[in-house]
Order: C-alpha cells, then sequence, then structure tokens
C-alpha cells in the first residue's frame, strides 16, 4: 500500500498476474520465433540450399552480438540506467525488426534481388580458420539466405536477451514479498510451453495448403513478435500507473562492474557453476534445433494420407489443444495442497492426456508432433523439484542425476533408437517418446538445483554480476555448438551413400526430399558434454562437503 493507506495495482492479486501474463506471453512468444526453423531444417535443405553446416552457424548467429560484442553486459546497463517499462518495450521493438529481416531472407521476394547477389558475394569467410572460424555465423559456400537470416537472427537474439533480465526484472518488481518464487516459475513454464508451440505450428504452416512455403512459418513466429511488442508496450501503461501510485523511481538492479570480476572469476565454485551449466546447456538448447531431423533420420515414419483426419489440418489444433490440457493440469496440480481428490484428479488426467497425444503423434508420422513432447515433463515436475531444493536441498546431488539422464538420453538416441526403429517402426516411436520424457525432466532437474546455488557461492554483494557472468560464458556454449553439430554432420557423413544421393537430388531441383544423416557423432559429441558436466558435479558435491557452501542443505531453514 501507498503511505496514505490507498491501494496500489500491486496489492490486487488479480493486476499482479495480469502484469505477469503480458510479460509471460510476451516470452512465449519469443520462445517460439527462437525455434522456428528448427522443426523444418529438412525443407530449408530442400528448397533453400542450407546445408546443415549453413543452418548450424544461421542458428549460432543469435547469440553472437551478446558474446563477442559483449551486447550482453551492455543490455543489464540499460536496464539499469533506463528501467523496466524502457527496456521492454526497447526488446520487443528490437526483437521484432530482426525477426522481419529473418522472414526476407528465407522469403520468395528475396530471390533474384541485388541484396542477394551482395550476400552471394560477400561476407565468405573461410570456415576452416582455427577456432574463430567455428564462431563466425558467416562462411565461405552458406546460401545468401541463410547470411541474412542470421543477421536478423542476431539482432533477435539482443532483443530477446534483454527481454529475459527484463521479465524477471519485472516480476521482482510486482511479486516482490509475495509470490515471487511461483511467478517465475509459471513465466517459465509457460515460456517453454512456446518450444511445443513451435515444434508443432511451424511444419504445419510451412506446409499449408498442400505446398510447402517455408516463409510461411517465419511469418508465423514474426506475428506472434508483434504480439509480444503490444504485451509489453501494454505492461509499460501498467507499470507506469503503479509507479504513479506509489510515486517511487523505478527500482533498479546493481549494475554490473568490471570490477566485480575479480572477486568473481577467483571464486572456485563460481567457476564450477559457470562450467556446468555452459556444458549442460550447450548439450540441450543446440540439440532442440536438431532433434525434429535427428528423428527424421532415425524414425521409420510415414506420414498420414492428407486426404485423412490425421493428415489434415484439423488434427494439429485437436492436438495442440490436448497438449494445453497436459501442461495446465500437470502443472496447477503442484499448487493443490488440501483438495486431495482434485489434485490426484488432476494428475491422473493430464497422464491420460499425454498418452492421447503421444498416440496421435504416432498416427500422424510427423517427427515434430513427437519431440513437441519434450516440455512437457519439464513444465509438469518443474514446481516439484523447486519445492524439493526449498525444503529439502539435495542441489548437488539433483545436479549429477540430471547430468547423468543427459547421458543415457543422448546414447540411447544415438545407438538405441536407430537400431530399435529398424526392427519394429512403432517400438522406435516409443523409444523416442520415453527418452524425449526423460531428457525434459533432466532439463528441469539442472536448473532447478543450479540457480538458486548460485547465492551459495558467491557474495551476496556481487550476486548479479555472477549471474550475469555466467550467462555470458553459457551463451558462448549456445553459440558455438550449433554451428560444431552441423560441421560433425556434414563431415561425418562426407561418405555416406544416401546422403550424397539426396543432396544431389536437391541440386538437381527435387523439393521435399530428407537428406538421411547418421547423427551418431553429433550425439556422441553432445553426451561427451554430460560426460564433462556429470565429472564437474561429483568434484562440485565434493568441495561443498569439504568447503560447506550449503549445496546439500534446504534453502528455507526450519524454524525453531
Amino acid at each position: 500500500m501507498t503511505q496514505t493507506g490507498i491501494k496500489t495495482l500491486r496489492d490486487s492479486a488479480a493486476m499482479r498476474w495480469i502484469a505477469l501474463l503480458l510479460l509471460a506471453l510476451a516470452m512465449f512468444c519469443a520462445y517460439i520465433f527462437m525455434d522456428i526453423l528448427s522443426p523444418i531444417k529438412d525443407l530449408m535443405e530442400s528448397t533453400r540450399g542450407w546445408d546443415s553446416a549453413s543452418f548450424g552457424r544461421m542458428q549460432g548467429a543469435e547469440v553472437f552480438l551478446n558474446v563477442y560484442v559483449f551486447f550482453l553486459i551492455f543490455a543489464g546497463i540499460i536496464l539499469d540506467k533506463m528501467g523496466v517499462r524502457f527496456t521492454a518495450v526497447l526488446s520487443g521493438s528490437v526483437m521484432l525488426i530482426g525477426g522481419f529481416i529473418k522472414f526476407y531472407a528465407v522469403s520468395d521476394s528475396f530471390i533474384g534481388t541485388g541484396l542477394e547477389q551482395w550476400f552471394t558475394t560477400h561476407l565468405n569467410w573461410n570456415g576452416s580458420l582455427p577456432v574463430i572460424g567455428d564462431i563466425l555465423p558467416f562462411a565461405d559456400g552458406m546460401p545468401a539466405s541463410a547470411k541474412l537470416a542470421a543477421c536478423g537472427f542476431m539482432l533477435f537474439g539482443c532483443g530477446c536477451e534483454m527481454a529475459g533480465i527484463t521479465v524477471s526484472r519485472g516480476i521482482v518488481k510486482w511479486f516482490k514479498g509475495r509470490e515471487t518464487a511461483l511467478a517465475m516459475g509459471s513465466e517459465m513454464a509457460l515460456a517453454r510451453l512456446g518450444v511445443a508451440t513451435c515444434m508443432i505450428f511451424s511444419p504445419y504452416f510451412a506446409k499449408l495448403g498442400g505446398e510447402i512455403h517455408v516463409d510461411n512459418a517465419v511469418k508465423f513466429g514474426v506475428v506472434l513478435l508483434c504480439i509480444a511488442l503490444i504485451m509489453f508496450i501494454t505492461y509499460f501503461f501498467m507499470d507506469k500507473k503503479l509507479d504513479s501510485q506509489t510515486g517511487e523511481a523505478e527500482e533498479k538492479d546493481d549494475p554490473f562492474k568490471i570490477s566485480d570480476l575479480g572477486k568473481i572469476f577467483t571464486s572456485l565454485g563460481f567457476w564450477l557453476v559457470a562450467l556446468l551449466c555452459v556444458l549442460y546447456y550447450s548439450a540441450i538448447f543446440p540439440f532442440q534445433k536438431y532433434a525434429v531431423n535427428m528423428l527424421q533420420c532415425n524414425l521409420d515414419l510415414t506420414a498420414a494420407d492428407a486426404s485423412t483426419f490425421w493428415g489434415g489440418d484439423k488434427v494439429t489444433i485437436v492436438q495442440y489443444l490436448i497438449m494445453l490440457v497436459v501442461a495446465v493440469c500437470a502443472f496447477s496440480s503442484n499448487f493443490i495442497k488440501k483438495n486431495k481428490g482434485l489434485k490426484y484428479g488432476l494428475m491422473g488426467l493430464a497422464v491420460i492426456a499425454l498418452v492421447v497425444y503421444c498416440y496421435m503423434g504416432y498416427m500422424r508420422g510427423t517427427a515434430e508432433t513427437i519431440f513437441a513432447v519434450f516440455p512437457l515433463l519439464a513444465v509438469a515436475i518443474t514446481p516439484i523439484l523447486g519445492n524439493y531444493v526449498d525444503h529439502k536441498g539435495k542441489a548437488a546431488t539433483m545436479l549429477m542425476l540430471g547430468s547423468i539422464l543427459l547421458v543415457v538420453c543422448h546414447l540411447t538416441f544415438a545407438f538405441i533408437l536407430p537400431g530399435v526403429s529398424a526392427k519394429s517402426p512403432a517400438g522406435g516411436v516409443v523409444v523416442a517418446y520415453v527418452t524425449i520424457l526423460v531428457l525434459g525432466a533432466s532439463f528441469s532437474l539442472v536448473p532447478a538445483a543450479l540457480w538458486p546455488s548460485v547465492p551459495k557461492l558467491v557474495d551476496e554483494k556481487i550476486i548479479g554480476s555472477a549471474y550475469a557472468a555466467i550467462f555470458w560464458i553459457q551463451n558462448i556454449g549456445l553459440g558455438l555448438f550449433p554451428t560444431l553439430i552441423g560441421k560433425v554432420l556434414e563431415n561425418s557423413n562426407a561418405n555416406n551413400a544416401a546422403v550424397i544421393a539426396a543432396k544431389e537430388a536437391i541440386e538437381a531441383g527435387e523439393e521435399g526430399v530428407l537428406v538421411p544423416y547418421d547423427y551418431k557423432w553429433a550425439l556422441v559429441m553432445l553426451a561427451s558434454l554430460g560426460i564433462a558436466a556429470l565429472l564437474i558435479s561429483v568434484y562440485l558435491k565434493a568441495v561443498d562437503k569439504k568447503k560447506g557452501y550449503g549445496l546439500e542443505e534446504a534453502n528455507i531453514k526450519a524454524e525453531n
């Protein structure tokens, strides 16, 4: 309340959650655009000539400016100096501009233009340069459309990263002293649903009407970015009204200080968490960009006839609604404490809806609808895991378990899935579903334990700077590994007869051709990241026991 006793917008639960919904919907839209081309990698190769190396460089371009031009640090400074409102609208605008550039790059309008010719003859940097050749977003042999799309994606990445830190700050402002953890968990859950939404609707729009138009998928994403900007603008006026009621200036974070780096980089605990973070997330987020294509190459799938319900347009909407039932029921069941009947009823409904969803994915015979289950288990168990760490602890142990699951899943994709699918197509789909769901569980285990552990490892005065440094290091991996995965795919399949034949068919002008890459060595590389993360987590637990960081202790201490 204000000093006069008049209630503010923040004192109203409804208005607080409306503010959260605006911010969460904006990030939901941003997450969809982030992976908008991931489910249609095969179509980008067959219609635009993007081989795996080009695709990987374009995907890795998202974090290029954040890492190597230090825009991630500048974004924090902008937020500190200008406040949440201005930075929210700015981030939405930057994302939208980047989205428009990426849309134009993949559209038919770009083909044959002078700009296409310029990108064809320029930015042909030698991709074999040691180290730096793997981080550059452009290289010799990339199609002009991939280079321009990389430019747009770099700009989008700047806006998206800025939006991420701004949304977190906005949630703290509106929920400080109230349901902050629940609000942040809810925002994260909705954002992760954006991944599933992208997997379902990107191919839907790309193939709408029976013809392949990859630019339609990106157009769908750009429309969502317009909605995200509208959400931020609406939030702007709500937040401004709040400040007029309280009579306070905007709350701002302490700025990132260069002098803090000495304290941070000399902390063993910081380096263990930072390395664990970059290794783990590099094995997850870059994988998402190739996962659908990996399933297409490893599963024996036959798409349903377009004249049937399973092959029509309506089934996409129906399946998406069922997915929402899974997510809403599973997530909300975690917060029902007294009514056990309702709690277990919602859990049961979520399980039934999940089985129905998986059956529909099998009947449709499309890889994107199979991988779309990835975030569903994460949405369901994230509140459970967060609550467990808060009240029971065991964060270091959970980091170890999450790393083990990560390794098992990638090795299953590499060595077990192809063999099972060859013997039984239905069995391959079952193995794929189970492995993807377990990977989603791992995706919840590590973040739930990782981020709350940082305050225990560094001085309270430099927590904000420590988080900024960890995000920067994390983004190095997120930019590097999409490119590395693409290079491994191209190099390990250089003598693959089936891959060579498919590429020749594409060069001959044949559309809709799937290049059957062998993903084994790319997946082994990702599994090795998980093994390294496991070793670090084991060492972190030993250091915790020796130095008493308290990682295995509960975040919330029991009252005497």
